[in-house]
């Protein structure tokens, strides 16, 4: 498993739970594959065996992987029929991110209500570590696009609904490809205004206001859907 330079707004748990969930969602560690154990991901890490367990049991609690005792830590196969397919078909850039973003608008609005009624101080602890990290990173760097999709990933797994888990989990890759691509053209001048979108997601979750939060995602959304629409005249012109 490679070494990741650390980011040090994250806690040890959180940055570890971020990277392998990032491994399994892009493939590097594939269905039915044995996570390396517990001694070598202490060796690798640097990290203590406390924080090792505890991001094993949140990646458990999000159905990510299973703990076979006496045999080891394997990543969960997903796949079902009918599954999310739209990964395998894209092609990058800003039509991509229309399309995801249509997708997104009828998917987190309503898991961001549901995720504000059943959010818990652990869950809002840990999105706010993600949402840190995100506000300070630079918008160009890949990172960039990692840590908002970790975000909104977060905000899906707070509705425990396995159906929109499911649903972040396959779009994904998807989501992250377009945000890389299409990203520094969207985000770039009109970071700060991403930054408070975010927050005022965020801030209705902590409060458990379920319209403020179905309100304040709509609007995030349909800003970056006019955002990319914008990118996206530009470079046709």
């Amino acid at each position: 498993m490679d070494r990741v330079t650390p980011d040090r707004r994250l806690s040890m748990t959180q940055q570890l739970v971020v990277d392998l969930t990032q491994q399994i969602l892009a493939g590097e560690l594939p269905a039915g594959s044995k996570l390396p154990t517990e001694q070598v991901i202490i060796k690798e890490r640097g990290v203590s065996r406390t924080v090792v367990r505890e991001a094993m049991s949140r990646l458990q609690a999000e159905g990510l992987v299973e703990t076979r005792h006496g045999i080891g830590t394997f990543v969960v196969d997903t796949a079902r029929p009918g599954d999310f397919q739209g990964s395998k078909h894209v092609k990058g850039g800003a039509y991509d991110a229309l399309a995801v973003i249509e997708l997104r608008l009828s998917l987190e609005v309503e898991a961001a209500g549901i995720a504000a009624q059943r959010a818990t101080p652990e869950q809002l602890q840990a999105m706010r570590e993600v949402l840190d990290a995100s506000n300070a990173v630079d918008p160009t760097d890949d990172e960039s696009a990692r840590l908002d999709f970790e975000f909104h990933r977060q905000i899906a797994q707070c509705t425990g609904n396995s159906f929109f888990i499911d649903a972040m989990a396959h779009v994904g890759n998807t989501l992250i490809a377009v945000v890389q691509q299409a990203g520094p053209a969207v985000t770039g001048k009109n970071r700060a205004l991403v930054v408070r979108e975010r927050e005022q997601i965020y801030a209705a979750l902590a409060r458990h206001d379920g319209e403020a939060a179905r309100a304040s995602m709509r609007l995030h959304l349909i800003n970056m859907q006019q955002r990319v629409q914008g990118a996206l005249e530009l470079t046709t012109q």
